[in-house]
This record gives structure tokens, sequence and C-alpha cells, in this order.
């Protein structure tokens, strides 16, 4: 099943692309090819989950993959777009300081949590939900809420910033014990849920046998599981980066105990005739 291809989506990938590598070309340092590789990943999972038959399942058929899909556009796209950025091209984007302001206020750790929540939870209420299913239009715009207010979510952690650089790393630690929260609520309630919440999936054709019900448990528990899982790898990653600066610091500071070395004793005179040496 190939699935539908959306023109849209394929020329916003295109245009994140040629103006990546416009301000590569225009660079005034290299770019590690890690950094290109991610931001290529992240291309490439954007077109992957708005197209083909993971969109038209999400769309047409099955709770789950809608939930598979967002957890892509939420937990897979956001930190791969700036792990991808270097920094000169966010500091460019960040030159301005009426846009930096606004930058700053809404990557702080609480605004950026707080619009998380706000939009995760506010597009998976039923309302809300039923109405992106229905229009194009809205489902468009609950993708972009979604992946822009996850973008926030990551920046305390994964900013590629000079300009609004990520938390220390014991901070870091805090907010990615909360930020797995949000998403783990909702998936709680929608997988500990009685009755079907999405009615629109009762009338959906049975791609597998799988009632209505229970592929909306499945989504909750697709939902569940790496709400934990990736908050921890990243829990992991910064753990081991603070290790890692903090040997550093620990070795330059042993160097600079070390001190320079003794200059070398000047000789001796030699010992004037007839007078014996001091």
């Amino acid at each position: 099943m190939m699935g539908a291809m959306h023109l849209e989506v394929v020329i916003a990938a295109a245009l994140l692309a040629g103006a990546y590598v416009a301000a590569w070309r225009a660079a005034p340092e290299p770019v590690p090819p890690a950094r290109v590789a991610a931001f290529v990943a992240a291309l490439v999972a954007l077109v992957g989950a708005l197209n083909g038959p993971i969109h038209d399942l999400a769309e047409r058929a099955l709770f789950s993959a809608h939930m598979a899909q967002h957890l892509i556009l939420a937990l897979v796209i956001p930190p791969l777009l700036l792990a991808g950025t270097p920094a000169f091209m966010a500091d460019a984007l960040l030159a301005r300081p009426a846009t930096r302001l606004v930058a700053r206020t809404l990557t702080r750790p609480l605004v950026a949590l707080g619009a998380w929540t706000v939009a995760l939870v506010v597009w998976h209420l039923p309302g809300p939900y039923a109405a992106a299913l229905g229009s194009h239009a809205i489902h468009f715009v609950q993708h972009a809420v979604l992946v822009s207010a996850a973008v926030l979510a990551w920046w305390p952690v994964a900013s590629p910033s000079r300009r609004l650089p990520p938390l220390p790393y014991a901070a870091q630690i805090l907010y990615l014990f909360v930020f797995g929260m949000p998403m783990t609520i909702v998936a709680a309630m929608i997988t500990g849920a009685e009755d079907l919440l999405y009615p629109f999936y009762a009338t959906t054709p049975r791609v597998f046998d799988v009632t209505p019900l229970a592929d909306q448990r499945l989504g909750g528990i697709l939902m569940w599981v790496p709400a934990g899982l990736i908050p921890l790898a990243a829990f992991t990653v910064v753990y081991f980066r603070w290790a890692a600066a903090e040997r550093d610091e620990d070795d330059n500071d042993m160097g600079g105990l070390e001190g320079p070395p003794h200059p070398p004793r000047a000789p001796r005179a030699p010992a004037e005739p007839g007078r014996a040496p001091g």
C-alpha cells in the first residue's frame, strides 16, 4: 500500500532543505556531517509521517496509526531538527532582539512545558480531535501546533544556539524527568477508558482484526511506552555529557595545579685562585 502524497508537505520539506543548503553554502564555519545527517533524517521522518501508508491509516482507519504519527511528529522530528541545526544558523534566526526576546520567553522551561502540555491535551480531547479528522485544514493546524510545541519543549535540552543555550546539565536532568509526564498522563487516560472516546473509528473499515476499543487502547500504549523511553534515552545522553564535561574540567584543573616547569639553576661561578670555593 503506497498511500497518498500530500504536495504541501513535500513543498514544505523542500523549502526547509533549500534554506538549509543555502545557509550551509554561505556558512562561516564548517557544518559537521552528523548535523547534516540529523537534519536530513528529520525531513525524511516528516515526509514519511505525513504521507503514504502511515498518514492514510491515521486519517481513515486506525487510532493507533494516528498516535504513531503523533509520536514521530513530537518525539522524533523536533530533536532531530534541533540536533541538525548548526549554532550559526540558529543564532542567525535569533539575531533580531525582538525575535530573541520572544524566543527566550517561549523556551523558558515552565513556559515550554506548559505550551507542550496544553497542545497535547487539547488536541487529544474528543472534540478537537474529531474536528481535525473532519477537516484537512484543521488537521494541518493540529500537526503544526504539535510540532511547534514539541520544538519549544525540546529546546531547553537540545538548543543548538549560543544566544539561547540549553539549560545546565543538572537542570536538564530534572527537566527531562518532567518532560514525559504530560504524554504519559494523556496515554493513561486513553488506555484506561472503558468507552470509545473517538467514535470516528467505529465507522471506518477494519484494516486488521481489531475492534475500535482495542485499537484505542493500543494507541494509548503506543503513546505511553515511548513517552517514557525517549526521555529516558535523552536523560542518558545528558548524563554522559555531564560526566564527560566534569572529567574534562577536572583534567584542566589538574593541569593548572602542576604549574610551569622550574627554570634551570644558573651554573656556579668558578672559584677565584687562592680562595676556597664558597
